[in-house]
């Protein structure tokens, strides 16, 4: 067996180790939560022990946040494929719908990254990124002077509560008959509400309306 054959094949196998840690993981910590969480239970699950688990993550706290950063990567793959263009308005609806959608076709995923983890948790890098993305583009529209809100934050928010809440309502209540354009509808009405017309903004960035 070659050198490089033998390499391959221990990375092959630390791939695997990992995948199945984390897997182990997010099944856990949807059954149990984030406070409920221990290597313990984890080593009952996985079938690696603890050493190697720490071998691989370092710590509890490094493999939640590789679990978070992992599901953070799909989900920005996602955003990052939803088409861009001039109107800040259209591509802040073209990335709330393509969000809920996401978290509709990846439950799991969803919940494992939307779980409330320990208040002093710090956020894990990938959501920070994430944040600052979105945050970059509802700017595009403040400086527009459009924004009925005195603080771009607050719309910010407001968009990611409503979208949040029709993940969480749709999988918590799968057999509940939703609306079939509820997602557009609802995002469409809160825009209207935060966003000025286009030949309304009078005012410039910064100033509410």
């Amino acid at each position: 067996m070659s050198s490089e054959t033998h390499e391959q094949r221990r990375e092959a196998q630390r791939d695997s180790a990992r995948r199945t840690i984390l897997d182990a993981t997010a099944k856990l910590l949807l059954e149990e939560g984030f406070d409920a969480f221990s290597i313990r239970r984890l080593v009952e699950r996985c079938g690696y022990a603890a050493p190697s688990i720490y071998h691989y993550f370092g710590d509890k706290d490094g493999l939640l946040d590789a679990l978070i950063d992992e599901r953070f990567a799909k989900l920005m793959a996602q955003l990052r494929r939803v088409p861009r263009g001039d109107d800040p308005v259209a591509n802040i609806r073209g990335l709330a719908i393509a969000f809920v959608k996401f978290g509709l076709k990846n439950p799991e995923h969803f919940r494992v990254l939307f779980t409330p983890r320990a208040g002093d948790q710090k956020p894990p890098t990938s959501s920070e990124e994430a944040r600052k993305f979105l945050e970059e583009t509802f700017r595009a529209l403040w400086e527009t002077g459009r924004l009925r809100t005195g603080e771009m934050q607050t719309a910010g928010q407001a968009l990611s509560v409503l979208c949040q809440g029709l993940v969480w309502s749709r999988i918590s209540r799968p057999d509940y008959a939703w609306g079939k354009t509820l997602n557009e509808d609802a995002i469409d009405a809160l825009l209207r509400g935060l966003v000025s017309p286009d030949d309304a903004a009078t005012c410039t960035a910064g100033e509410k309306p």
